[in-house]
């Protein structure tokens, strides 16, 4: 079977998408890509979600932070965005996601939106609601340890 001739092929566009959910979340590329999907056919609709063909190629996440490379068809990425806007928990687990970036490849992508080698989180004790509480921070914030859950904090909120 022959190949499409290039003019014929689809074009993609790959969208940058950084993940942001409390430390203990656990998230896999599988519940992320069956989130994106669900949004997509809510938001748009079955047509609309056939259209913007949302496909993860590249997924990692640990401690809290993650990254996510989706592809979607050329013409598509404002509808891509907008589904991706409307994922607020994966497996139950709330998420934060932004897109950093649109490329029209793959390594210019990773190059220009996704630094691998980003910052590493710390895990520190502070003091919150004048107690002394185990906390991971990264860059400016802080997500403190309670009982069973998190709470997220500024610099300004610990002492």
């Amino acid at each position: 079977m022959k190949h499409l001739p290039k003019h014929l092929r689809p074009r993609w566009r790959y969208l940058a998408v950084g993940i942001e959910a409390w430390p203990d979340a656990d998230l896999d590329r599988r519940s992320f890509q069956r989130e994106l999907w669900y949004a997509g056919q809510n938001l748009l609709g079955d047509p609309g979600s056939a259209d913007a063909d949302l496909r993860v190629v590249d997924f990692a996440f640990a401690d809290g932070v993650g990254e996510a490379l989706v592809r979607v068809r050329r013409g598509e990425t404002e509808a891509a965005r907008a589904a991706i806007a409307c994922v607020d928990e994966v497996d139950g687990d709330p998420v934060g996601l932004v897109v950093r970036g649109i490329s029209g490849t793959i390594r210019a992508a990773e190059e220009k939106y996704l630094g691998r080698g980003g910052q590493v989180p710390e895990e520190r004790n502070v003091v919150f609601g004048n107690e002394d509480r185990v906390a991971v921070v990264r860059a400016g914030s802080a997500d403190v340890r309670l009982d069973d859950t998190f709470a997220g904090a500024t610099d300004l909120d610990l002492t």
